[in-house]
């Protein structure tokens, strides 16, 4: 009886001293945008790059561009929530779930960055829409690279930051940034950078360089969805441009290619492909037909909230010029009311 006792005690003993050695052990969870499943283990580095976690006796490596999101051991469950709804694109319920952290009092660097990047995206966010200061929301993203210049987020707040010059119309810094975001190393991330150049300068009135950046992308063999999608936008640039090139004929043909294509249920992509035609109408001098397509973006895809403020700022300027000045005062007043930012 005495054995069995013993036995049965030091099998216990083993069994707790495992339990203890578990709980203590770091678990994070990394989310790929290609699983719904997390690889789970110790993150071990972290860079502009991406991150290294040790899984058993392996360490597998994950580009910043395929990383959906990083559950960390350590995270204070506001920012759980946060991060969650930020991704959700919900930025002032993630404000306000965000908002008592003191990250002083967060141990991990990674953790601190992690709070301070989902902050950012989410003031980013509603400053891109209109809904927050956007000098301010630049501020804070210069402070992110400087103060987290190694976190896997690196190259999300560079995006942001030139999309917060583009939405100020400092279009040579838009450039610059975006010039610094082709430095990344996924190729998807590459092709979204030319492209989101290509726009900056379209919106300089750089026509050439706009035509040569689109050209290129419009050229490349893509074998991703996301990098087909970027390629399909760039032929909208390509249309857009072509039309201020002088021959808007020409550009309204392919845009109009375009939407025979489109899928009615993407909702963002109709949206700026409805507006690329109201650019190519406006270059071609048919104030009419570019109304009738902001119309369909004001009207059909209002979700998609920067094409959709975008689609009203034009509607405030066209409406005059065919006497409608009572649907002008009507669109600037949706505009002052959902996107304040661009109603200024």
């Amino acid at each position: 009886m005495n054995i069995r006792l013993s036995s049965f005690c030091g099998i216990a003993f083993a069994s707790m001293l495992l339990a203890c050695h578990t709980a203590s052990a770091q678990i994070d969870r990394v989310y790929t945008y290609d699983s719904t499943s997390a690889s789970a283990g110790k993150v071990i580095t972290v860079n502009k790059n991406g991150i290294t976690l040790k899984a058993g006796g392996n360490d597998k490596t994950f580009l910043e561009s395929d990383i959906r999101k990083v559950l960390f051991q350590g995270d204070p469950p506001e920012l759980t929530r946060g991060r969650e709804l930020a991704l959700d694109g919900q930025y002032e319920q993630a404000i306000e779930e965000l908002k008592p952290l003191n990250p002083d009092q967060i141990p991990r660097d990674m953790i601190q960055a992690d709070l301070a990047y989902y902050r950012l995206l989410s003031r980013a966010k509603m400053a891109l829409a209109g809904q927050y200061d956007r000098k301010a929301a630049k501020a804070e993203a210069t402070a992110f690279g400087r103060n987290h210049g190694d976190s896997y987020h690196f190259f999300a707040v560079v995006k942001l930051l030139g999309d917060l010059e583009l939405a100020t119309n400092n279009f040579d810094g838009a450039v610059q940034m975006y010039g610094y975001l082709g430095r990344a190393p996924s190729a998807k991330t590459q092709i979204q950078a030319r492209y989101l150049a290509g726009i900056a300068m379209l919106r300089k009135d750089d026509v050439p360089g706009a035509q040569k950046v689109f050209s290129e992308i419009v050229a490349l063999e893509v074998n991703s969805s996301d990098a087909l999608r970027l390629k399909i936008l760039a032929k909208a640039g390509q249309a857009i441009a072509t039309c201020k090139a002088g021959k808007p004929d020409d550009g309204i043909k392919a845009v109009e290619q375009l939407i025979a294509e489109l899928n009615p249920t993407d909702i963002e992509m109709c949206a700026k492909i409805y507006n690329a035609q109201g650019q190519c109408y406006e270059a071609g001098g048919d104030i009419e037909g570019a109304i009738l397509a902001y119309l369909h973006t004001h009207l059909m895809f209002s979700g998609a909230s920067d094409a959709h403020a975008e689609a009203l700022t034009h509607l405030v300027q066209l409406w005059p010029k065919v006497g409608r000045t009572e649907r002008a005062a009507e669109a600037r007043q949706e505009l002052q009311q959902r996107y304040p930012g661009f109603a200024n």
